[in-house]
Formats: C-alpha cells, sequence, structure tokens
C-alpha cells in the first residue's frame, strides 16, 4: 500500500508542481462558473474576469516562491 501511495504521489508530481496554485485555480475557475451563469455579464467580461484571476493568482504564488527562497 505505501509503494502505490508513492507512486501516485510520483505520477501526480509530474503535473502538479505547486498543490496550492492548482487548487486555488480549480477554486477560481469553479467559482467564476457558478458567478458568470447568475450575473448575466457581456462575453468580453468573462474573459477578463478569467484572466484576473488567474493573473492574480500567478503572481500571488511567485511572491509567496519568492519569500520562500
Amino acid at each position: 500500500m505505501r509503494t502505490l501511495r508513492r507512486a501516485l504521489r510520483t505520477l501526480l508530481a509530474f503535473f502538479v508542481d505547486d498543490g496550492s496554485l492548482a487548487a486555488l485555480v480549480l477554486a477560481w475557475l469553479a467559482l467564476l462558473w457558478l458567478a458568470i451563469a447568475q450575473l448575466k455579464l457581456p462575453t468580453p467580461w468573462d474573459a477578463v474576469l478569467l484572466f484576473a484571476g488567474l493573473a492574480g493568482i500567478l503572481a500571488a504564488s511567485a511572491v509567496r516562491r519568492s519569500r520562500r527562497h
């Protein structure tokens, strides 16, 4: 069982370098998906909100990573 767990963690590490970054991106996408359905914004604003949120998450992750090193 321990070997299987280690193998799954290794496999996940190939695709996900920063777990908190991945979790925040998924949370932002889910929140935006729900909000866009309720707000009924014009089409360009959907893209603006998506970009702004993802850029903010990436910037926060970069700042957090730079403070560690």
